[in-house]
């Protein structure tokens, strides 16, 4: 399942985001998405889980939790159809 992180602060590693999501299970990949001209954090990310429930676990327990020092948002990520 691929989830959305969002409202991240900007000083989140792409490790720490790993971390976050591994107790809860097997993270398939994790991606910080960055600045391309900066290299900075632009605020959110994508974790793969391949296990439903622990995907669902990680959502549930993730979102809205303060982080940080920023309250991040945690959901199902929406495919985006090829144009």
């Amino acid at each position: 399942m691929k989830i959305i992180a969002r409202n991240l602060a900007r000083e989140t590693t792409e490790s720490e985001l790993l971390a976050m999501f591994s107790e809860f299970g097997l993270v398939e990949s994790c991606v910080l998405i960055l600045d391309k001209v900066t290299g900075k954090s632009k605020g959110f990310g994508f974790v793969e889980m391949p296990k439903h429930n622990e995907a669902k676990l990680a959502i549930k327990r993730l979102n809205a939790k303060k982080i940080g020092g920023s309250v991040i948002r945690v959901k199902v990520a929406e495919e985006v159809a090829p144009k």
